[in-house]
């Protein structure tokens, strides 16, 4: 759609102003070969990878608070935060269901 305009004699700012994108995003686009592609982001490494198991095997035995969850792997070796286990326990709670 930008290059028919662009190859119709619409500038590069009037397709700009039309389209509320950058001068510099249209020129891009217009003066490349190929469409753009959209890939997905890689997913980032959690802290939590190595204890999620743990954590959910802990869950399934007994009904257990994230307090007590996060000081357990804090024994265990892990580096991170309360908050993710907090998250991380309320979400698998709800999915196996633990009262």
């Amino acid at each position: 759609m930008l290059k028919n305009w662009f190859d119709q004699g619409v500038s590069i700012s009037e397709i700009a102003r039309q389209t509320q994108y950058d001068r510099r995003t249209i020129r891009k686009y217009v003066h490349s070969s190929s469409p753009p592609v959209y890939r997905k982001r890689a997913r980032k490494a959690s802290k939590l990878d190595g204890y999620r198991d743990y954590i959910t095997g802990r869950l399934q035995e007994h009904p257990l608070s994230a307090k007590r969850i996060y000081d357990d792997i804090l024994e265990m070796g892990f580096d991170g935060k309360y908050s993710i286990v907090k998250e991380f326990v309320r979400e698998t709670k709800q999915k196996i269901r633990v009262p």
